[in-house]
């Protein structure tokens, strides 16, 4: 299948395919630049997902500390 595509109309890195009628950004430089901004983001999304999993870790190493404390504290 041949693909052939018209210019946008007052958008230069505008395409449209004439098969599927798709509308194309031919502008490589800002899909990078996205896919560099998913990635961030992403990375992000993963950063605070780890630092929820150390918290709450941290969160029950203290619930377990007290526990053992209290029952220290109980048995005097």
């Amino acid at each position: 299948m041949d693909r052939k595509f018209k210019q946008v109309e007052g958008h230069p890195n505008l395409a449209r395919d004439t098969v599927s009628h798709a509308i194309i950004n031919r502008n490589n430089d800002a899909y990078e630049q996205a896919k560099k901004r998913a990635s961030a983001a992403q990375q992000q999304r993963d950063e605070i997902r780890e630092t929820t999993r150390e918290i709450n870790y941290l969160k029950a190493e203290m619930y377990e500390i007290k526990h053992l404390l209290k029952d220290l504290v109980g048995n005097q």
